[in-house]
């Protein structure tokens, strides 16, 4: 599924072609995908001018000029794909959205678990799928203070709680075994341990990892593009992430890059660098 990076430099390539742009063609070939289309979905895009785009997590928010809001999740295999004129449509190619320039924009999705839907602006933060997300790591409240707070008593490994939305906005198990190693912190340590110095580490590491990964570009590891169609390359500088075997990057140890499962969810680690 793509991650935060993934989905801020989505928002980043549509905002370059869509802002101050209106809308005059929508065109939607399936009644959902992970959930139904609203039944007013393409009168209320119609004729809208796209006031802004950004991003809340791992949802790409689309602002128009009448106070509405297309909220889009890319799901396990979903990319927004432009093009500067109309594209020759696929199977799995589900909406499409056409400006008055000619721009379009097409919703590639294999897997189907991606979304569409529209919700008021001033209704956002209580809307049920962005009700209760934590802070965005990328925010300057995100801190070593705020993880000490909000993992103290968490008595579940420091993974786990990584992925826990309400704790982290955006971050998944790619960018979670990455900080974590940049920070020495092992996958299983207690959430409730990692406060104080240990928590400022992995603040900064968590920042650090997500801003190389957005300058690159995101992750390709399936499905993932760049609205361009260009394939991310922050893969190539992964530390541990799908490395098990090989010798760790930071450190001359003997074990390797280690994996093990959490949640169902593998985890890749260095068991000498972290602890």
């Amino acid at each position: 599924m793509p991650e935060l990076p993934e989905v801020e430099t989505v928002c980043r390539g549509l905002r370059a072609k869509l802002v101050d742009k209106r809308i005059d063609r929508v065109k939607v070939r399936r009644p959902d995908l992970r959930i139904p289309f609203p039944n007013d979905f393409v009168p209320r895009l119609m004729g809208r001018n796209v006031r802004s785009i950004d991003r809340r997590a791992k949802y790409i928010l689309m602002h128009l000029d009448d106070g509405s809001v297309l909220i889009c999740h890319l799901g396990m295999s979903g990319r927004l794909l432009i093009s500067e004129g109309p594209p020759d449509l696929g199977p799995h190619d589900h909406v499409l959205i056409g400006t008055d320039d000619g721009t379009h924009v097409v919703m590639h999705d294999v897997r189907r678990f991606g979304l569409m839907t529209l919700a008021r602006e001033t209704e956002l933060d209580a809307h049920p799928l962005l009700a209760g997300l934590g802070l965005e790591p990328l925010s300057t409240s995100f801190d070593g203070a705020y993880l000490s707070r909000v993992l103290k008593g968490r008595r579940m490994p420091i993974k786990g709680a990584l992925l826990d939305q309400s704790v982290m906005a955006g971050v998944g198990n790619i960018y979670a075994c990455e900080a974590l190693y940049h920070a020495r912190i092992s996958p299983r340590r207690l959430a409730t341990s990692v406060s104080g110095r240990r928590a400022e580490r992995l603040a900064l590491a968590v920042k650090s990892v997500l801003e190389k990964a957005i300058s690159a570009g995101g992750s390709s590891l399936r499905d993932y593009a760049q609205t361009s169609g260009e394939l991310g390359y922050f893969q190539h500088h992964w530390a541990v992430y799908g490395r098990e075997g090989e010798p760790c990057p930071n450190c001359d140890c003997e074990s390797g890059i280690k994996r093990l499962v959490q949640s169902g969810r593998s985890t890749f680690y260095c068991p000498t660098r972290q602890r």
